[in-house]
């Protein structure tokens, strides 16, 4: 099976896609500290399976807050896992924290 997140390793990797993409954005913020390696050791499968469900209007980018700074920062990131839903490179929405498969998809539904 192909992923559908997209892994950028660095900033200017992020911005590309972001230029590239028409339509939404989930990013999807990680860190390299132990208890946000094991909450997104959690939430990856959730993350990838709603980058499936929702394949025909999103693109989903998984990047780690260390190796991104500028997009962690620009987007106020400040703890992990986290998400941002970008339109026309501004946050929609945006929530830290551990998501289930079901507040996950709450949080596309009423943001998209």
């Amino acid at each position: 099976m192909v992923s559908r997140v997209h892994q950028p390793l660095e900033s200017a990797e992020f911005d590309f896609i972001l230029a590239m993409t028409d339509g939404p954005v989930l990013a999807y913020f990680c860190g390299t500290w132990p208890k946000a390696v094991e909450a997104c050791k959690e939430m990856d499968a959730v993350v990838e399976e709603m980058a499936r469900v929702y394949a025909e209007r999103l693109t989903v980018v998984r990047t780690d807050m260390t190796r991104c700074p500028g997009p962690t920062k620009r987007y106020d990131v400040t703890g992990a896992p986290s998400i941002v839903l970008i339109r026309n490179g501004e946050t929609a929405a945006a929530e830290t924290g551990p998501m289930d498969r079901a507040r996950l998809r709450e949080f596309l539904d009423s943001n998209l």
